[in-house]
């Protein structure tokens, strides 16, 4: 019988995948009895809490759209993991999102301390490019997939997101008369917060799919679908987190649900409501499926392999509580 489920393709390609990612994973990391063992026992901590492993699976999913083995870049996606997992560290500190749970247990620094933290997160920074540099199919093709990373982790990329997020949290708590939560009414600009999105989440993910298919030589076409197509499913997926921030439960999201609103910040909600945010996420879902298979995608897209897969993951998305 055929499921009338969309998500039913990317649910099981995750339940296909998943293992082998976090088998690498374990492999890849340091082990906690290597010096120096606090900071290598922190870094396992935080990678090997869980999580859905999205960006991963899109790294597999991009070397299968370009014809290549999803096996061979099991490496190159794991490096996305800890570039991912740093900014969660980090995301969670203090100084920046300050909350003490993540993945359904205590944040890297409740558990061993800020400044562990800050290096556990440094750590798996630098790791990935090693990662990279020695596990790449083609070694041809490192300085391309690093240059690729180092980008969308940047100040082009998740870095400089993170700095428009910090910055529009101070304009919304002053322009708010010292009122977190947007308490003065102050309505965060549209356009400011989709910038923030694209940067701070979008542009790992989207990365994510070109780094698989780059790793085995995609050609110009190719890559600037996959753009196309992770940046729509990148700031959909972001918004979607926004409006769990305003719905979920610690339970399900694994982190503190309602900080958004506490502290200011710039999101989708604040912009537009619950409602016209979860319409504009639909609206970009939509837009990514017909890139894929619709009225707007090349023959070439619509036959690639894993398409399926890709257009099930717009659902997937729309769908998750976590």
């Amino acid at each position: 019988m055929v499921s009338d489920d969309p998500t039913l393709p990317i649910r099981d390609y995750l339940a296909a995948w998943t293992p082998s990612i976090e088998a690498r994973l374990r492999a890849l990391l340091p082990s906690e009895d290597a010096e120096p063992r606090t900071v290598h026992a922190a870094m396992r901590y935080s990678v090997l809490a869980g999580g859905k492993r999205l960006r991963p699976a899109l790294v597999l999913l991009g070397a299968r759209a370009a014809g290549g083995r999803e096996d061979d870049v099991l490496g190159v996606a794991c490096a996305v993991e800890f570039v991912h997992t740093y900014s969660l560290i980090h995301d969670d500190l203090p100084a920046m999102d300050d909350d003490d749970f993540r993945r359904g247990r205590p944040s890297c620094h409740k558990q061993f301390g800020e400044a562990t933290a800050i290096l556990a997160g440094d750590a798996l920074n630098t790791f990935a490019f090693e990662v990279i540099a020695s596990t790449a199919p083609d070694p041809s093709r490192v300085p391309a997939l690093v240059m690729e990373l180092c980008r969308a982790a940047g100040t082009r990329g998740m870095v400089g997101g993170q700095v428009a997020d910090l910055e529009a949290e101070v304009v919304q708590t002053e322009s708010s008369n010292g009122l977190a939560g947007n308490g003065g009414g102050v309505v965060p600009d549209l356009n400011v917060v989709r910038g923030i999105h694209e940067r701070k989440t979008g542009a790992l993910l989207t990365a994510s799919l070109v780094l698989g298919a780059a790793a085995f030589g995609a050609d110009e076409g190719l890559i600037a679908r996959l753009r196309e197509i992770g940046g729509r499913l990148g700031l959909a997926f972001q918004i979607v987190d926004d409006v769990l921030d305003e719905e979920g439960h610690v339970s399900e999201l694994g982190k503190t649900p309602g900080k958004d609103r506490a502290q200011g910040k710039a999101t989708f909600p604040a912009a537009i409501g619950v409602a016209a945010s979860r319409a504009e996420a639909a609206r970009l879902v939509a837009e990514a499926d017909a890139l894929i298979g619709g009225s707007g995608a090349s023959p070439e897209l619509a036959a690639m392999p894993g398409a399926d897969v890709l257009t099930g993951l717009g659902a997937f998305l729309l769908a998750r509580r976590s």
